[in-house]
């Protein structure tokens, strides 16, 4: 439970900082405390597991999800999960301290560390996922929170955009990566990753092995921002900057280099991984260092020589050698370093200059000096510079380069060419970076006066450059048991010796730095008028436009190919579109059971009652009726359609449901009030011509035969189902478990809350977005000009008929509410239930509505739906949380009774809690809905919208070339 404390309290701090966060008052200064704490206790739990890891041991909790279909939460920590689990915690700390005091005080302060602290949440629930399914989740949460941290400043076109592009790529390529998964778990037998890990020689050997590398890969060389997927990163530079210094450095970017080191074992080793990540890494480590050097803007360079060592880091994963996976590792620690502090220190500089084009930057080591120390040796870290860490990994990068060279292929071949050749254009970029900004003449052409920014604002970036300092210096001391760690997680016993000494004497790898920190420096001096001509746009690379691409399949995928399929299935008018989903339904029906028949079982009918068969004839009447009605009067037609429901209702009074009927009766109350109110804006019916009475008489007669066929079809199917009865069928089972392990005698109740009640829990998650969507869509909905509302003395002339009900109504609200709460506390046990008690208490609000107008609901009633909705959803969340605390599957009841002494015993079940958390929901989305639907009701004008936040705007990035 120690092992289990820690992993779960990594994972789960975050997102309990997140929501705390959203709770908060919006003080700058009280979220920043918090989300530093919480950065901070994530951390120490980090630290807690890496204990234990060099203690001989592998901390892992598994938790029981649904343990019937295998399914579990579980959580393990071994040297390379603790390695990146540093990585995101530690420099998320970092950034965290750093972003107090780079963050506006005008900016929506608790949304961005909100946002912040639930992607280091997914990120650690990433590395630390012992489940492939698991880790596909945290995987696409990684994927939405950066979503919404690359366009945190929304009012920005350019944060929008780039914020898109990112999740259509990133969560693209993650629906990939789960239909690899599922390939992968099909092949093992098993989605744990420890049986995945272990079946290496049965994976490669298998003949869906290419399928699941390719799909796999997909999404790590997407997410990581590989070519040809790598135009996406430099768009997202329109995030603020401790969100760039966050995903480019530990995090969003890496978790791709994650995923091909973790599965290294068991999908590296063939020539179809070769053939696949070397081109890849080969094209993006070389191509993005040279894009690089022609950016003006800061970030723009760093984030063009991020792709460009992502490109070196899968490079090395594609060798198939166990020192490149080493150097590979290695250096995906030292790049976190020293980018990490890069971008602060941009960061810093547009902070304090308000800009980052490097063409408008000029002397700031005069005015900024320690800030140009830190940089300096920061970019010196990136460009490979003796004595820094960024040094020992490129030197072991250029060895793995010349030792694949001796492979007789021409790709092989090149590679100590295009490592050379890559090195010196680093070099080169980072050249730029800091003469361009620190170095020259001072300038007065900036909109502000630059100058130091405050201490603990520079703490951070002085923090990540001298651990740059201390690894170049004493690799082995310093970083050197983390990388063993984490090497031996990967590798096994086949974890290769390999030396991390600053000097290996006078070699050829050294010769290689020699000429590339030469060659870079010989480069700069030759482009240094191009850069510094104001020209924009790369040479060679003009015509080669990621974005322009990325919009044109979008244009296509979104406009071209979405029309055409719309035009042929869409329609604008909802009888077509039932019509559709009917069909499709009844073939689907059909094709499934020709090949098995239908046939009626063996049980002897019953004789039919006449009080029964009267029923049916009047609800059978009444949807006649309805259906013929629709053609003239749409509210006959709604009183007919109440009708059938209400023979629905007694007749499942008449077999004995009575939850059925009540939920039925309420469900008919709420649906039509509600249609009532989106009645009036339904268009106008199909006027046929006089010419066109025949086909008007064949459309009907057309859907006539639809209906019946599907009405028929599914009484056949509910006929021959009842007529059988199974001799191992559930319904016994529940019969006799409800009580002993349900805590209750009503045994729909027990089902819905206990047995199913993860579907349960389903089902009222879909309601919620189901409100949600309806107001969405409905918020600035405007109705045509002859459908207002009412005039004003006409509206008083109805609220003069309606005195007497409309007092009435209100008189019944206590009596209503008492009635929703006693059906809610006996649906354990009796007829009642959440669902029931929140549609009941939702038709109160509905009569307060119709007796007073949504503007009396809205200021004596003060119903505040979503906060309903989120309180249901988080209770009954909650409740499976509590749950898997004790070690039971999620949403386990518990049942007990409590003695009162003389009160006699009260049972309580923890499925109440559930029942009150449904409760919640379906009264907020009832209301919310009916908020919705009633606002159109009178039409009046409305305030104008609130204006966005006004965040200090960034300078738009400038696009790929």
């Amino acid at each position: 439970m120690q092992d289990a404390f820690h992993l779960l309290a990594a994972v789960l701090l975050p997102y309990a900082g997140a929501l705390i966060a959203c709770l908060l008052p919006a003080r700058a200064r009280t979220i920043a405390w918090l989300a530093g704490g919480t950065a901070l206790l994530t951390l120490l739990m980090v630290l807690l597991g890496y204990a234990d890891i060099t203690a001989g041991q592998i901390p892992r909790v598994a938790l029981p999800w649904a343990p019937e279909l295998g399914l579990s939460f579980t959580l393990r920590m071994d040297g390379f999960a603790a390695t990146f689990a540093l990585m995101a915690s530690g420099i998320g700390f970092l950034v965290v301290l750093y972003s107090r005091y780079y963050m506006s005080p005008d900016d929506p302060i608790p949304r961005f560390f909100a946002f912040l602290l639930a992607f280091m949440g997914s990120m650690m629930g990433l590395v630390l996922s012992a489940n492939l399914i698991q880790l596909v989740f945290f995987w696409e949460l990684t994927s939405l929170f950066s979503f919404l941290l690359i366009g945190y400043w929304q009012n920005l076109a350019a944060a929008r955009d780039g914020a898109r592009m990112a999740l259509t790529v990133t969560a693209g390529g993650g629906l990939a990566l789960f239909a690899g998964v599922l390939v992968l778990g099909h092949i093992v037998g098993s989605y744990e990753l420890d049986d995945v890990l272990a079946a290496g020689h049965v994976i490669r050997a298998h003949p869906l092995y290419l399928p699941a590398l390719i799909l796999i890969l997909l999404g790590a060389l997407t997410k990581s921002a590989q070519f040809p997927f790598h135009f996406w990163l430099p768009h997202a530079m329109s995030a603020p900057t401790p969100v760039s210094a966050y995903l480019h450095s530990a995090t969003l970017v890496k978790a791709g280099i994650f995923l091909m080191a973790r599965l290294w074992p068991v999908l590296a080793g063939t020539d179809a991984w070769f053939w696949i990540l070397c081109p890849a890494g080969l094209i993006t480590l070389v191509v993005g260092a040279y894009v690089a050097i022609f950016q003006h803007d800061m970030k723009a360079l760093l984030a063009y020589s991020t792709i460009s060592h992502l490109g070196l880091i899968t490079l090395l994963l594609s060798l198939n050698s166990d020192l490149a996976m080493v150097a590979a590792v290695f250096h995906t620690i030292n790049h976190a370093t020293f980018k990490a502090s890069l971008f602060m220190a941009a960061g810093i500089i547009d902070h304090e200059t308000s800009t980052r084009d490097i063409r408008r930057l000029s002397g700031l080591n005069q005015s900024m000096p320690f800030t140009a120390r830190l940089a300096l040796v920061a970019a010196a870290a990136m460009a490979g510079v003796p004595l820094l860490n960024g040094f020992i990994s490129k030197e072991m990068f250029f060895t793995e380069a010349l030792t694949a060279a001796t492979t007789p292929t021409l790709l092989h071949s090149i590679l100590p060419v295009a490592a050379a050749l890559a090195s010196i254009l680093a070099v080169t970029y980072s050249l730029r970076f800091i003469h361009g900004a620190f170095f020259g003449p001072e300038t007065d052409d900036l909109p502000k006066t630059p100058h130091e920014p405050p201490q603990f604002m520079r703490v951070p970036v002085e923090i990540l450059v001298f651990a740059c300092m201390v690894v170049g210096i004493l690799p082995s001391a310093t970083v050197g048991p983390v990388l063993d760690l984490a090497a031996r997680s990967i590798l096994g016993e086949a974890t290769p010796d390999y030396s991390l000494a600053v000097w290996h004497g006078f070699n050829l790898p050294l010769v290689m730095s020699l000429i590339a920190l030469a060659g870079g420096v010989v480069l700069y001096r030759l482009l240094y008028r191009h850069l510094n001509a104001g020209i924009d746009g790369t040479p060679l690379l003009e015509r080669l436009d990621g974005r322009r691409a990325f919009d044109q399949v979008m244009v296509f995928i979104s406009w071209r190919f979405a029309r055409a399929l719309e035009r042929l299935v869409a329609t604008d008018r909802l009888q077509m579109q039932l019509r559709l989903l009917v069909c499709i339904a009844f073939l689907a029906a059909t094709l499934a059971l020709l090949p098995h028949g239908l046939a009626p079982g063996g049980v002897e009918l019953t004789r039919p009652d006449p009080v029964v068969a009267l029923l049916w004839v009047v609800g059978g009447a009444c949807a006649i009726a309805a259906a013929y009605q629709a053609k003239y009067h749409r509210l006959a037609a709604l009183v007919m359609l109440g009708g059938a429901g209400l023979a629905t209702c007694l007749t499942f009074v008449w077999f004995s449901a009575p939850d059925l009927a009540l939920t039925q009766l309420l469900v008919e109350i709420v649906t039509t009030v509600l249609m009532l109110l989106g009645l009036r804006w339904m268009p106008k019916r199909m006027e046929s011509a006089s010419s066109g009475h025949i086909l008007a008489r064949l459309r009907r007669g057309r859907d006539l035969v639809i209906a019946a066929a599907a009405g028929l079809g599914l009484a056949a199917i509910s006929y021959a189902t009842m007529t059988r009865v199974s001799p191992d069928g559930i319904s016994r089972q529940f019969l006799e478990r409800a009580y002993t392990e349900g805590g209750g005698t009503n045994v729909v109740n027990v089902i819905l809350v206990d047995f199913r009640g993860f579907d349960t829990m389903g089902e009222i998650t879909v309601l919620g977005i189901v409100a949600l969507t309806v107001y969405a869509l409905l918020r600035r909905f405007r109705p045509a000009a002859e459908s207002v509302g009412m005039p004003e003395q006409q509206q008083g002339e109805a609220r003069d008929w309606l005195l007497v009900p409309a007092v009435t109504m209100r008189l019944l609200f206590p009596v209503i509410i008492a009635v929703s709460l006693y059906l809610l506390l006996r649906g354990h046990d009796q007829p009642g239930g959440g669902f029931v008690a929140g549609l009941m208490l939702a038709i109160g609000v509905l009569l307060q509505y119709m007796a007073g107008g949504t503007r009396w609901v809205e200021d004596r009633l003060r119903v505040l739906p979503l906060r309903w909705m989120g309180f249901g959803l988080l209770l009954a969340a909650g409740t499976g949380a509590a749950a898997v605390a004790f070690g039971k599957p999620f949403l386990t009841s518990y049942f007990a009774y409590a003695d009162l002494g003389p009160l006699g015993r009260l049972p309580l079940a923890s499925a109440v809690i559930f029942d009150l958390g449904v409760f919640a929901l379906v009264f907020g989305a009832t209301v919310l809905m009916l908020i919705a639907l009633a606002h159109q009701s009178v039409r009046r004008p409305r305030p104008a919208p609130p204006p966005l936040v006004t965040a200090r705007p960034e300078p738009a990035v400038a696009g790929e070339n």
